[in-house]
């Protein structure tokens, strides 16, 4: 994790958030390799989820609702983790995880020493909502919650979707959003942080058939990162037993990674049954009853949800594919990045700065860019630069040499083999579509 964490720094990924005042803890800023990953990794999962299915539609709910809409949830009574605070060393741990952490105070010891000599106060339960006001007053009239997770946006707007987009059940919601939790211990980089992105997906479906889109939704989830190209031997579902199992719940598992930290949760698959909907229906009076003109009945729909993080997504993706390749004179680092979610496609180099080839260059940069994500690099040897966009992830490197001054042909280099061929400059764009397409 260590490598991983530098390399982002230096390459452009993420930077420690408020760096210049010392950064604020489990919070982080994408930088220009990381922002352009994360706009690749939400495109693939909206294309995927949306572009490629015709029977799920859009949504881009609000961050701040109703506060309602967390009562009724459960949110507000629930959403609670055991809290203890170490009463020498004044860290604040998980009360069920303290099995693993570390003391800050003597070297990062395991926390469960300072529990065995009895120095933790009495567990008391710790909301993970922020809270804030709208308005004006601060009073307990204008509080409203930073939302924890994205898919109550969708439950409230069932109808809304459903009647002006014409769908009828089995449908799906999908949205991208943001979601705030106040985690007592966040850490392992972006794995668990305060502020984060979510991909959900709420499907919902007629009462008895649920367990039937559950597996659907399953082999079609994990599908989607075996496409990204991770390795299928760091993947494995883990069920839920019944005293995982949330309240709403009647099935699920969780599609989890194996990290350098061990096997954690990527994204989890639900069966929710009618609480959600059932919930709302309830708080708010308003009926959320589907008329199902088939068997002609009326009935709360069951969901079945799919729940990713963006972010734990884009950290399994670096992971996976950071590669450490011995050499005679040093090691290459590679990120084996799908050449779908890579940020940078292609990068472009004159051999040398004379002789015409940085104007060449320049014009098949302008040339792509139309395109392509392209990187234009004329500083230093070109093996140097060849190992920049190795770090970076770029797929494809386009060279510009003495030879294409004589008949316009260029050398395309492939990341992973490193193996190059001449191609010819005007047919370079068709190659590359060709090979990006089909990696």
């Amino acid at each position: 994790m260590d490598k991983i964490v530098s390399l982002c720094k230096r390459r452009g990924f993420i930077f420690p958030s408020s760096e210049i005042y010392g950064g604020i803890n489990a919070c982080w800023d994408y930088g220009p390799l990381g922002v352009e990953l994360k706009r690749n990794v939400k495109e693939a999962w909206w294309n995927a989820m949306v572009r490629e299915r015709d029977d799920i539609e859009g949504l881009d709910a609000a961050i701040l609702m109703h506060p309602k809409v967390w009562e009724a949830s459960g949110h507000v009574e629930n959403f609670t983790d055991p809290m203890v605070d170490c009463r020498e060393c004044k860290a604040r741990f998980r009360a069920d995880q303290i099995e693993g952490a570390a003391c800050p105070k003597y070297n990062k010891r395991p926390a469960s020493r300072c529990a065995a000599e009895d120095k933790f106060t009495e567990a008391r339960q710790f909301n993970l909502m922020f809270k804030t006001f709208m308005g004006a007053v601060e009073d307990s009239a204008s509080v409203v919650y930073l939302r924890p997770e994205t898919a109550q946006g969708i439950y409230v707007n069932f109808h809304n979707v459903r009647e002006s987009a014409r769908r009828k059940v089995p449908f799906g919601i999908a949205q991208i959003g943001k979601a705030f939790r106040n985690e007592i211990t966040p850490g392992n980089f972006i794995f668990r942080t305060r502020e984060f992105e979510q991909m959900e997906m709420q499907f919902f479906v007629r009462p008895g058939t649920e367990m039937e889109w559950f597996e659907h939704w399953k082999d079609q989830r994990i599908a989607w990162y075996l496409n990204l190209g991770i390795h299928a031997d760091r993947l494995r579902f883990h069920q839920h037993g019944p005293e995982e199992l949330a309240h709403y719940a009647n099935a699920a598992f969780d599609i989890q990674y194996q990290f350098p930290f061990g096997w954690q949760e990527l994204e989890g698959v639900h069966s929710r049954t009618d609480y959600d909907l059932r919930r709302h229906q309830e708080y708010s009076k308003k009926s959320l009853l589907y008329f199902d003109a088939e068997t002609n009945q009326r009935y709360i729909p069951y969901v079945v949800e799919t729940s990713a993080g963006c972010d734990r997504t884009l950290l399994t993706l670096l992971v996976d594919a950071y590669t450490e390749e011995p050499g005679d004179k040093e090691t290459r680092v590679v990120l084996r990045l799908h050449p779908q979610i890579a940020p940078i496609k292609v990068g472009i180099f004159p051999l040398v700065n004379r002789d015409g080839m940085p104007e060449l260059a320049l014009q098949i940069q302008r040339d792509l860019m139309r395109h392509l994500k392209v990187f234009y690099d004329d500083s230093g040897a070109i093996g140097r630069r060849y190992r920049r966009q190795d770090e970076a992830g770029t797929p494809f490197c386009v060279t510009v040499d003495s030879q294409t001054l004589q008949d316009q042909s260029v050398t395309l280099r492939e990341r992973d083999s490193m193996e190059q061929e001449r191609i010819a400059s005007s047919a370079l764009l068709e190659v590359l579509r060709q090979r990006l397409s089909g990696a």
